[in-house]
């Protein structure tokens, strides 16, 4: 009896570990591939493999070394957006700026709205048309948020309102794009998934 128990947890044990081959298998593909991405500095690429390779086998030593290279990648690319947005931005509207509505609903407005990107906060302003007089309106500290740290969300930030947004830069047009993904409130973040505000920003001359 002691015998036929010992086959039968033998049994199981080689059944789980065909299971998880596959799996690991699979993981080992994933980390592979962002390491090929990696070195050829495509680095958000990378960083979405790296979340995926993160989250098969939680614990083990590939999805541990793939958080380490998560948590790499996000401070480098926050570092080179903030580098390439650092300056004074010019709020267009809540649709692009090559829409019809948009450049009309732009033209008749009396004031502009500012926003100044520094390395550690973001400076509001309105400024009016007539006069050029700039007033600050508020100040936010660009505080990014990281729900999970498997997340290959690097470009989202979280405002004193609990609003979250992902920021993401066009650099062909020279366009910021936010779009309200979530707010965080007493009962935790609740995703926005659908009529998601957004804002339209371009450098502001």
């Amino acid at each position: 009896m002691k015998n036929y128990l010992i086959l039968i947890v033998l049994l199981f044990s080689v059944k789980s570990i065909s299971q998880n081959d596959p799996k690991e298998k699979f993981q080992k593909n994933k980390y592979e591939l962002a390491v090929s991405y990696f070195k050829k500095s495509d680095y958000v690429k990378a960083l979405d493999e790296f979340s995926i390779a993160s989250k098969i086998n939680p614990e083990n030593e590939i999805a541990q070394e793939s958080l380490k290279k998560i948590d790499t990648l996000k401070e480098v690319l926050r570092k080179d957006i903030l580098k390439k947005i650092n300056g004074t931005w010019l709020y267009t509207g809540d649709k692009p700026n090559w829409t019809v509505n948009a450049k009309e609903d732009f033209k008749n407005k009396k004031a502009d709205k500012l926003v100044e990107v520094s390395n550690d906060k973001l400076s509001f302003y309105e400024q009016d048309r007539k006069t050029k007089v700039k007033k600050l309106i508020r100040t936010e500290k660009i505080v990014y948020f990281n729900n999970e740290r498997s997340d290959s969300l690097y470009s989202a930030i979280i405002l004193s309102n609990g609003t979250i947004w992902d920021c993401n830069f066009d650099e062909s047009s020279k366009v910021i794009r936010a779009i309200n993904i979530a707010k965080q409130g007493e009962n935790g973040v609740e995703k926005i998934t659908e009529n998601n505000k957004e804002a339209y920003f371009t450098k502001a001359i």
